[in-house]
């Protein structure tokens, strides 16, 4: 029994085993961006905020997914568009989507739909408007920057206090990954964004990627244009995006090497693919009776994602026609109209517990429509999937599961009843899609540190050493023929040339002295018979 005095010291000594780990605790601004992006850098924000950090998340006013409660400060500035103009943008963007899918940065300069980008992009100007809003993050010390760089603005904060940045994204458009870390990407097997290649390309679609590649480099700038204009004005000095992503000290990025190709990375990368799935719940009652009736048949789950809920009506009836000629029971996300030849096992809901339901061992299939958290929450769960891609990284997301053999690939636009009918067909019935989805998601969980805790490690690791310098690679400080090593070969070519014209020079002076003699010698000879 412990000794009468030291009882009175057991809450301390608790509270000190208790708050240990906060010892470290520091500052961290959060630039998130609104939408599905929120979702899993949301659950990276709470466990920082549960291990004691000052966190201070910035927002605009207007959102979609952002204005959910938080456990820490949050910091919000007006914006010059309303939620009406933002839904509208996107449904336009959307619509536009089921006619003339954004495949290129080309075809996003003459999309006619693209204006939600300049909605998304437009905030940042409102947010350094706000002169108290920016005087506050001057004067608070913040150690690190965690943000989300689609619309950019976190970069150009970062950049704007001269603080170190995290980076949290599946991918970034255009080459502006591969040029901000200084990764060499090697075309002629790794794909480029959109094409929807695998790494095992055929010469054709290896000329077509370099030709990607080419077209990012001559369309990425106007497609940013706005973004840098404004950075360049909030800065005030030119900025190009090289400038923005180049000083990124850790990028994290939502995958691995279980769904994407294996490519050539830099050690400030770090992986953190399926970080958005959680140990399955308790279903809720309704979805409970729904697949308890399914009976031996099970459920099929489908979704189009958290951002697109409705489907022009003519697609949506091939759909449903495909759906009521399976045994199964399907559990459809959908919010438009209720399409006229909706058959008795299809089940319309305007929300389903999506990870849940993978998760139950009676779910046979998941459409899905590729995005990255979807084709995650398939992987842990071992789902094999329909794949609807729509837009953005959904159709290489697709492709990936398709060459492993874990799913099969619709293009949405021109599919017929009967492919949908048959692919989901296939994957349910044929073994080796289920096989291959188990050998994946087995793969996937075969890992020394959850992801999640990955994510915080690093975070951390950026606020304690304010950077991570050690891991910026020389490159950045090349310029691009020292890069490629264009002065190393001028400067051999060179050698080589004046080697070569020495010893062609010496060869034709020791002719010419040779021939000279013996010319010398045959004259003497002709006057001496003379």
């Amino acid at each position: 029994m412990a000794p009468a005095e030291w009882t009175g010291f057991l809450p301390l000594y608790v509270c000190l085993l208790l708050t240990c780990g906060f010892t470290q605790a520091g500052k961290l601004l959060v630039v998130p961006m609104d939408g599905s992006h929120w979702f899993t850098m949301r659950s990276v924000v709470e466990k920082l905020i549960l291990r004691g950090h000052e966190v201070v998340v910035l927002m605009p006013e207007v959102s979609w997914q952002l204005g959910s409660s938080l456990n820490c400060t949050v910091k919000t500035y007006s914006t010059s568009y309303t939620l009406e103009d933002l839904d509208r943008e996107f449904m336009a963007f959307a619509n536009a989507q089921w006619k003339a899918p954004l495949r290129s940065p080309l075809s996003l300069l003459t999309s006619s739909s693209s204006s939600i980008f300049d909605l998304f992009f437009s905030h940042c100007k409102s947010l350094f408007k706000d002169k108290k809003l920016v005087e506050y993050l001057k004067e608070t010390s913040f150690d690190a920057v965690f943000l989300d760089p689609f619309d950019a603005c976190g970069l150009i904060i970062a950049k704007y206090f001269s603080l170190p940045s995290v980076v949290f994204t599946r991918g970034v458009f255009c080459h502006y990954l591969e040029e901000g870390a200084q990764c060499p990407a090697p075309l002629s097997y790794v794909p480029r964004g959109l094409l929807g290649f695998s790494d095992a390309m055929t010469l054709k679609e290896r000329v077509w990627n370099h030709i990607a590649h080419l077209e990012e480099h001559l369309f990425c700038p106007y497609v940013f244009k706005n973004v840098l204009e404004m950075a360049s004005e909030i800065l005030q000095t030119p900025v190009t995006a090289y400038d923005l992503y180049s000083h990124t000290s850790i990028w994290l990025l939502r995958t691995d090497f279980v769904l994407d190709y294996p490519k050539p990375v830099m050690p400030n990368m770090v992986f953190i693919g399926g970080i958005n799935c959680k140990q399955g719940k308790p279903l809720p009652m309704e979805f409970e009776g729904y697949i308890n009736a399914s009976g031996e048949h099970g459920i099929v789950v489908f979704s189009l994602g958290s951002m697109v809920s409705e489907i022009p009506e003519k697609k949506a009836m091939e759909i449903a026609a495909a759906l009521g000629k399976i045994p199964q029971t399907v559990l459809w996300r959908y919010t438009g109209t209720r399409p006229s030849n909706l058959a008795n096992n299809t089940i319309l809901v305007k929300w389903l517990p999506q990870n849940d339901l993978l998760g139950h061992p009676k779910t046979r299939a998941f459409i899905t429509h590729s995005g990255s958290h979807g084709i995650y929450e398939g992987i842990c769960n071992g789902v094999p999937m329909v794949m609807m891609p729509l837009f953005g990284d959904q159709m290489d997301n697709a492709k990936r599961m398709e060459t492993k053999g874990a799913g099969v690939t619709l293009n949405v636009l021109e599919m017929t009843s009967e492919d949908l009918e048959n692919a989901l067909k296939a994957v349910i019935n044929d073994r080796s899609y289920k096989e291959n989805i188990m050998r994946l998601s087995s793969l996937h969980k075969d890992r020394p540190v959850e992801p999640l805790d990955l994510a915080v490690f690093w975070i951390e690791f950026v606020m304690r050493h304010k950077g991570a310098p050690h891991l910026r690679p020389a490159a950045h400080d090349l310029t691009w023929y020292q890069y490629h090593s264009l002065d190393v070969i001028g400067f051999l070519l060179a050698i080589v040339l004046t080697v070569a014209f020495i010893a062609f020079k010496c060869c034709a002076c020791g002719c010419r002295k040779c021939c000279g003699k013996k010319g010398r010698v045959k004259k003497a000879q002709k006057s001496k018979t003379h």
